[in-house]
């Protein structure tokens, strides 16, 4: 921000009083002292964490700023950056003390500088510096932090007006809980100027649509699509007058600049730049492609992402000897909290930031089953990453007790200050009061569980765990267990089945457990003979691989072996007359009965005088007496008999 448009924010005096007011916690600390020790009282009230090497000593020093209003502000800046956890410590005390008192001291001279907000790192002012290269980059560093960070603090325009974007100040935006802490921004800093607005204006759409991940993702690509053109000799205006020819060039670049990256990157930095690009030009952006994107970018452009079995390998499942003593040891986790957590990750197979982003005011509903003749409990959350805003799920009525259990305890402990959001698991106090547990502190417990219980992988070292390899292994009992793979789409999130698919591995104790149930129906016989053997031996014809093989149908007297492709040819006459039909021994009996029912209309017929009757339960008649006395002397009545299973191998 240059010196004229600070000039607006210059006296903003509500400004300094938040910055005063921020800088008076922990009985006025820092506003009273120019000079911070990180052994003192207002370090130690304040829960910043100190360096595990150095716990004394003198972390900032400002007797050196001359101008108040700039000493406020490089307090405000350091103390907003320690506790938010921008920066730590330990950093400060390695690379930053002497630049910290430096700054005020070189700025001194600078009587017109009132403000950080007005200046942009200027390295000539250290040029004449015996300082060591080291030294000059972390000041460059520290100057060019508190300059971005005070302009930013000053300007009151709209946050996606500005080039850099801070998650929280977004109306709408989709962040979930656990991201919260970490306080994420988006920076368009690196976005040629001519084109910056255009790319504000399309993010803006996609923010309050898709998670703020996946968002910031999407900036990585478009950041490098321009930035490619730019630095291959492009300049402003090229996009507009995009061509088939120049969009060849890029898929070359990307090709060469991702060579050592897996085929997702190279995949991504075409596909979301035509998500982008066709966006654009639908909303008829002033600085969109003239020529239509279809003629830009083809289909066949796009590489092809990571081969299914490739993204397997990274798949990380449980092994079943870890995952049953932790289930059984889990009750004995500390702290006590994290119990829960672990119990909802392992029923549902959510990720870990949808569970700790649960609402306890909307996390559980009962609804009537018809089936069960009872209300089951369901749990409901916000899917911030695919952009689901409620999913629900049925869990076990022992589940959905013990939340109903949480929610009563939570509801009691929370108000509007210390758990504004209603988390359903919330910390109630210290720094990040009104957040949820963080992934890290429940990885912990675990893993802290783990090296207790001595709980250890196939190599005898205690089992490295991860929060999402429950999810793996959750969406591994779901496929295995037989449920449809649509469903568990649902069950997980999935925006795509592609993802859910990933996770349709079987196990090897499934694999060798599902071949032993098929090798006991003793479906391969060596000694099978050729087509022209006895006819009577045609009955060993094995039902389960022809059903498997042929979407055989079960029909009346028997086995309809027609291919679920090919049209039915006597749905208005019988099956009997039929080519794909089979019917065996086992049949026999339903002859006899179908013999007893015609013959009886028969009697009606002639009893009536219905001759068209007569003739049509007549020719019906022969045909059963006929099958059925086949089957008594061969065993079997169909076309290819045992060889019928050879011809679909």
């Amino acid at each position: 921000m240059g010196t004229a448009t600070f000039a607006i924010y210059k006296f903003h005096d509500p400004k300094k009083d938040l910055m005063t007011e921020y800088l008076s916690s922990e009985d006025g600390y820092w506003l009273e002292n120019d000079q911070w020790y990180i052994q003192s009282e207002g370090f130690q009230k304040s829960g910043i964490t100190p360096s595990k090497r150095q716990k004394t000593g003198m972390i900032a020093d400002f007797k050196g700023y001359q101008c108040e209003d700039m000493k406020l502000e490089m307090k405000y800046f350091l103390l907003y950056s320690l506790k938010e956890k921008l920066i730590s410590t330990s950093s400060i005390l390695a690379n930053y003390v002497k630049s910290i008192r430096l700054i005020g001291t070189l700025l001194a001279s600078n009587k017109r500088a009132t403000s950080f907000a007005e200046l942009k790192a200027d390295a000539e002012e250290i040029d004449s510096t015996e300082w060591k290269e080291s030294e000059k980059k972390c000041y460059l560093w520290l100057r060019n932090d508190i300059c971005t960070f005070t302009s930013d603090f000053y300007d009151d325009r709209d946050e996606t007006e500005k080039d850099v974007w801070h998650a929280i100040r977004i109306p709408g935006a989709k962040l979930s809980a656990t991201m919260k802490r970490q306080k994420p921004s988006m920076n368009f800093g690196r976005i040629p100027k001519y084109y910056c607005a255009s790319v504000k204006r399309f993010m803006s759409r996609l923010v309050i649509k898709r998670s703020w991940s996946h968002c910031t993702e999407i900036l990585v690509y478009i950041r490098y699509f321009y930035n490619a053109f730019y630095d291959h000799g492009y300049g402003d205006g090229f996009l507009e007058e995009l061509s088939r020819k120049d969009m060849e060039k890029y898929l070359g670049w990307v090709a060469s600049d991702y060579v050592s990256k897996n085929a997702t990157f190279r995949s991504k930095s075409v596909s979301f730049i035509r998500t982008y690009l066709d966006y654009i030009q639908l909303a008829e952006y002033p600085l969109a492609p003239r020529k239509d994107i279809s003629r830009l970018i083809f289909d066949d452009d796009i590489p092809k992402r990571e081969r299914s079995e490739d993204t397997m390998e990274k798949v990380k499942f449980i092994p079943e000897p870890v995952r049953m003593e932790l289930d059984a040891s889990i009750h004995e986790i500390e702290p006590s909290e994290m119990l829960p957590v672990y119990v909802l990750l392992r029923e549902t197979g959510w990720r870990g930031t949808d569970v700790l982003n649960l609402r306890y005011d909307s996390c559980l509903m009962y609804l009537w089953n018809e089936r069960e003749q009872k209300y089951i409990g369901y749990l409901c959350g916000e899917i911030t990453k695919t952009g689901i805003p409620v999913l629900k799920i049925p869990v076990r009525d022992e589940v959905a007790d013990m939340v109903k259990r949480l929610k009563k305890e939570v509801e009691l402990k929370s108000n509007d200050d210390n758990n504004p959001e209603r988390y359903l698991f919330n910390i109630y106090e210290g720094r990040y009061k009104g957040l949820p547990y963080s992934k890290p502190a429940f990885v912990t417990a675990v893993k802290e569980l783990i090296r207790r219980k001595g709980i250890f992988d196939g190599s005898g070292s205690p089992y490295h765990f991860k929060t999402h390899s429950l999810r793996h292994t959750r969406a591994s009992e779901y496929i295995e267990q037989g449920m449809p793979i649509g469903i568990i789409q649902q069950i997980l999130g999935h925006c795509s089945l592609q993802m859910t698919l990933h996770y349709a591995k079987v196990s090897e104790d499934m694999l060798y457990k599902k071949w032993k149930e098929t090798e006991a129906l003793n479906l391969l016989h060596l000694e099978r003979k050729p087509q022209n053997m006895e006819r009577q031996e045609k009955e060993d014809i094995h039902y389960e691989y022809v059903r498997h093989n042929l979407d055989a149908v079960k029909v009346p007297f028997g086995v309809c072996f027609k291919p679920s492709k090919l049209a039915c040819k006597h749905q208005i006459s019988h099956c009997l007359e039929c080519s794909n039909f089979c019917s065996k021994k086992e049949n026999i009996e339903e002859y006899e009965d179908e013999i007893k029912r015609v013959r009886k209309l028969l009697e009606i017929s002639r009893i009536q005088g219905r001759h068209d009757w007569e003739e049509k339960n007549q020719q019906y008649l022969e045909i059963l007496e006929k099958m059925k006395e086949r089957i008594e002397k061969d065993g079997i009545v169909h076309k290819n008999g045992n060889v019928r299973e050879d011809c679909n191998d």
